[in-house]
C-alpha cells in the first residue's frame, strides 16, 4: 500500500510526510518541483529508507502524473503543491494561477482515469484529499464569528482566489464524475522546516542576525494559529474517516494579533539566546501595510472535532516555544535555505 503526496518536500507536505512515516510502514511516493520553497534537506533523516520514494515533477505535467499513478497503484493522493504566499501572489500571480488552478485540475483528471480503472475494491478505497486554506473566506470584522464550513467563499489575493478555484474544481469533479474527493481548509500553519518569508520563521531569523523586524500597517491584523504536526494529525484522520465530498475546516482555536506572535517571539529569543545588545522587540519596524490585506481570520474547527474526534494537541505557548527551539538547534538549516535569491526578494519586499 501507498500514498502519493504533491508537495512533499515543502513545509507543511514534509512535515505531514515525516509524521506519516513516524505514525505507519505504508510508503510515500513524493511528488515535488523542488522551487524555491521546496527542500530536500527537510526530508534528511528518510535517506535510505525505503518507504520514502521521491520523484521531483511538476504536478502540471500530466504524463508524468499519469506514470507515477500507474507504476505504484496508491490508495490515496494527498494534495499539497501549491505556490502559497501572498506577497509572492501580489507582485507574481501568474506562477499561483499554473500550479494552483492548472495542477490541481491535471492531478483531478489523471487521478479520475486511475481511479476509474481500479477494481471495486479498490476505487472504493480511493481517496484525493485536497489543502486548502482559509484565505479562500475572505476576510473577518471583530465581531464576525469564525469561518465555518459553510462560510460564502470571499478571496482578496490572487493566493486565495487560485486556491478558491482550486477548490471549486475539487468540488465539481466529485459531483460530476463520482471522484472520491476529500477538502480541508486550514488556518496559519507555524513550526519546523518553515522556509524564512512567513512571519514566524521571518522574525526569528532576522531577530538572531539583527535586523529589523519587519510588521505590516499597524499589526493588528488576527490570524489562527495551527501547530504544523496538529495539521498532518488532522488530515490522517480525515482521509481515515473522513465522509466523501465534505470540506472539514482545520484551526488551532489560537486567534492573535501579528504584532502579538512578534513580541512573543521576541520574548522567547530573550530567554533562550539573549542579546548583549538589548531586547528583540527593539527591532520592531513597522513597514508599509501590504495592499488588500486581510484584517481576521478565524476558523471554527468544531465539525472535524465532531465527527472525526481531532483536536490540536499543542497549545500557541507550547507550539512556538518548540518552533523558537527548532530554529535555535539549526543554524545549518537556516544558513543553507537563505540563498542569494531569496535575501534578494526579502530586500525587495520589505525594504533593506
Amino acid at each position: 500500500m501507498a500514498i502519493l503526496v504533491t508537495g512533499g518536500a515543502g513545509f507543511i507536505g514534509s512535515n505531514f510526510v515525516l509524521d506519516w512515516l513516524a505514525q505507519c510502514d505504508e510508503a510515500v511516493i513524493n511528488l515535488d518541483l523542488l522551487s524555491y520553497a521546496g527542500n530536500l534537506e527537510n526530508l534528511a533523516s528518510l535517506q535510505g529508507d525505503g518507504r520514502h520514494v521521491f520523484m521531483q515533477g511538476d504536478i502540471c505535467d500530466r504524463a508524468l502524473v499519469d506514470r507515477l499513478l500507474s507504476e505504484h497503484q496508491p490508495r490515496a493522493l494527498v494534495h499539497f503543491a501549491a505556490e502559497s504566499h501572498v506577497d509572492r501572489s501580489i507582485s507574481g500571480p501568474g506562477a499561483f494561477m499554473r500550479t494552483n488552478i492548472e495542477g490541481t485540475y491535471t492531478l483531478l483528471e489523471a487521478s479520475r482515469q486511475y481511479w476509474s480503472g481500479l477494481d471495486d475494491a479498490a476505487k472504493a478505497a480511493f481517496r484525493f484529499h485536497h489543502v486548502s486554506t482559509d484565505e479562500v473566506y475572505g476576510s473577518l470584522a471583530p465581531q464576525d464569528p469564525a469561518f465555518a464550513e459553510t462560510k460564502t467563499y470571499e478571496p482578496n489575493s490572487p493566493y486565495s482566489a487560485s486556491k478558491a478555484a482550486s477548490d471549486h474544481l475539487v468540488r465539481a469533479w466529485h459531483h460530476t464524475y463520482g471522484l472520491p474527493v476529500l477538502t480541508t481548509n486550514c488556518s496559519n500553519n507555524y513550526g519546523p522546516y518553515h522556509f524564512p518569508e512567513k512571519l514566524i520563521p521571518l522574525m526569528i531569523v532576522n531577530a538572531l542576525a539583527g535586523k529589523p523586524l519587519p510588521v505590516y500597517g499597524d499589526g493588528q491584523q488576527i490570524r489562527d494559529w495551527l501547530y504544523v504536526t496538529d495539521h498532518a494529525a488532522a488530515i490522517r484522520a480525515v482521509l481515515a474517516s473522513g465522509r466523501l465530498g465534505e470540506t472539514y475546516n482545520i484551526g488551532g482555536w489560537n486567534e492573535m494579533a501579528n504584532i502579538d506572535i512578534v513580541k512573543t517571539v521576541c520574548t522567547l529569543l530573550d530567554e533562550l539566546r539573549p542579546d548583549p545588545a538589548g531586547p528583540y522587540s527593539r527591532l520592531i519596524t513597522y513597514v508599509k501595510d501590504r495592499p488588500g490585506h486581510d484584517r481576521r481570520y478565524a476558523i471554527d474547527a468544531r465539525k472535524i472535532e465532531r465527527e472525526l474526534g481531532w483536536r490540536p494537541a499543542e497549545t500557541f505557548a507550547s507550539g512556538i516555544r518548540k518552533t523558537v527551539q527548532w530554529y535555535l538547534d539549526h543554524p545549518d538549516w537556516i544558513a543553507r535555505v537563505q540563498s542569494g535569491a531569496y535575501r534578494d526578494w526579502v530586500s525587495q519586499q520589505y525594504g533593506a
